[in-house]
């Protein structure tokens, strides 16, 4: 029985795992939302999705509303930046983020996730 060649390691250049797509108007980011949450905060990435907790209920928009808030003040940009695409009744929202390139949306998730 002969054992295979070792693989070599696959290379991390640090880009956290998160899906961000360029867009003509700047970049989306894709977000899970869970609304009902003990605090108002960016929890971490999971599965390629920005997770993002609400204190706010899934009502008439109030958790979208909250969502967008956070987004802006954690990316630092105004909330008129920031504008839901896709997801007003999913869990699963698509973020399109106005004036970022996805490098430079990339970097400022990653400055704004909590420590690990």
């Amino acid at each position: 029985m002969t054992a295979e060649p070792r693989r070599p390691a696959p290379q991390n250049d640090g880009a956290i795992p998160l899906t961000i797509e360029p867009h003509a108007a700047g970049a989306v980011l894709a977000v899970l939302a869970r609304a009902g949450g003990r605090t108002n905060a960016i929890q971490g990435i999971r599965n390629g999705e920005l997770r993002i907790s609400v204190t706010q209920v899934p009502e008439k928009g109030k958790a979208n509303k909250v969502l967008c808030e956070i987004l802006s003040a954690a990316l630092q940009v105004p909330k008129s930046r920031v504008e839901l695409l896709t997801g007003a009744t999913n869990p699963r929202k698509r973020y399109l983020v106005h004036g970022l390139t996805p490098q430079e949306l990339r970097e400022r998730v990653q400055a704004s996730l909590p420590p690990a």
